[in-house]
């Protein structure tokens, strides 16, 4: 028998923002000038806590983070575009969408010196803390997004983020064909920094796009340029409608660039080349959105310079509260290695604290 067409397949991109400014004004998203404004913030804000992270780890002020600096428009973007109704799952690359969802950099900076603390998020937020385990957190979305179809909750999707590595996790596949057979209501972002840790995009997976990788299961899949802010505002909204109207999943591939180093335990210099970081700083989103903004009349120097003073007055005032904060419980740790007491276990309480009441805690 001769051989038939099973189905043709394609995998669509998206840019409305170019590397220099420019904007395709048929596909330019309505937002106000109030909202641009505050969707600027916050890819600044951003970008500034990251800078000042660094410095404090360096300092050893805090333990090691993974910077977002690049990525800023791949998750600033997807989360401009939630409502309060929709729940956001993140790893640990995406400080600017948990600061757009409520949670206070003092709060970060907890999570980030060890304190658990860090992950008492307001429930309200619909936020869930920082996934280190990678991909863990879009089963996670699912079964989230599954809980919402089943109660019948209306207009209320979850949106997931991950990194490209993550799409080479079963979890991440489980997750899509989960998604796909009960048409749940959530949107997958996979940030494409090119850098799975220190391996290559080319070598973590063969596919040409990961937005392709959205057939298999037959959902919507698109590419995004990455570091367009209204681009992946957009895609995202146009997934959550879908989502909400009871149309199911999408995957959405952020083709980005993780600008600085996988965590502050890595040196990208070992297996990247300075070439290939300065083309893509060429390409990065804050400029390219600052040019736009300001080719529109709705950013100046003066508004720029308010936004800049404003975000490191906000910025020292939550280092001043996570470090000026003495209401820790020392040995909160010990509480829940078992669920129930145990003998060893609070010996080493015991000779933990009797340690640091002799002022040898940091020895």
């Amino acid at each position: 028998m001769p051989l038939t067409m099973a189905g043709e397949f394609s995998t669509s991109y998206l840019q409305i923002l170019d590397e220099s400014g420019e904007v395709d004004r048929e596909l330019e998203p309505k937002l106000s000038d109030a909202e641009l404004l505050r969707f600027y913030r916050a890819m600044y804000l951003s970008r500034e806590a990251d800078q000042r992270m660094l410095k404090m780890q360096r300092q050893g002020r805090i333990g090691t983070f993974g910077p977002g600096t690049g990525q800023e428009a791949a998750f600033c973007g997807p989360t401009f575009a939630l409502t309060d109704k929709d729940w956001l799952l993140g790893s640990f690359r995406e400080p600017g969408a948990r600061f757009m969802r409520g949670e206070p950099l003092s709060t970060a900076l907890l999570y980030y010196n060890g304190y658990e603390e860090g992950n008492a998020l307001s429930p309200d937020k619909r936020t869930l803390p920082i996934a280190v385990i990678v991909a863990s957190q879009t089963l996670h979305a699912v079964g989230i997004a599954y809980s919402m179809q089943y109660q019948g909750q209306k207009d209320s999707a979850a949106l997931v983020f991950l990194g490209d590595g993550a799409s080479s996790q079963g979890d991440f596949h489980e997750a899509l064909n989960f998604a796909a057979v009960w048409q749940a209501p959530v949107v997958f972002v996979v940030q494409n920094n090119q850098w799975a840790i220190s391996v290559p995009r080319s070598k973590q997976t063969h596919s040409r796009t990961i937005a392709q990788k959205a057939i298999a299961y037959d959902m919507p899949g698109i590419q995004v340029d990455g570091n367009d802010a209204l681009a992946m505002y957009q895609a995202t909204k146009e997934a959550l409608a879908r989502a909400h109207s009871g149309g199911g999943p999408t995957l959405i591939e952020a083709v980005t660039y993780r600008l600085m180093m996988h965590t502050t335990a890595d040196d990208p210099k070992k297996y990247r080349t300075e070439k290939e970081e300065k083309d893509w700083w060429s390409k990065e989103p804050l400029v390219r959105f600052e040019k736009y903004l300001r080719d529109k009349g709705v950013l100046d120097d003066k508004a720029k310079a308010t936004i800049e003073a404003e975000t490191r007055q906000y910025i020292d005032e939550e280092i001043k509260k996570f470090e000026t904060r003495t209401t820790f419980k020392p040995d909160a740790s010990f509480d829940y290695v078992f669920g129930t007491t145990h003998a060893e276990i609070e010996k080493q309480r015991a000779e933990f604290l009797a340690t640091l009441n002799q002022g040898g805690a940091d020895a």
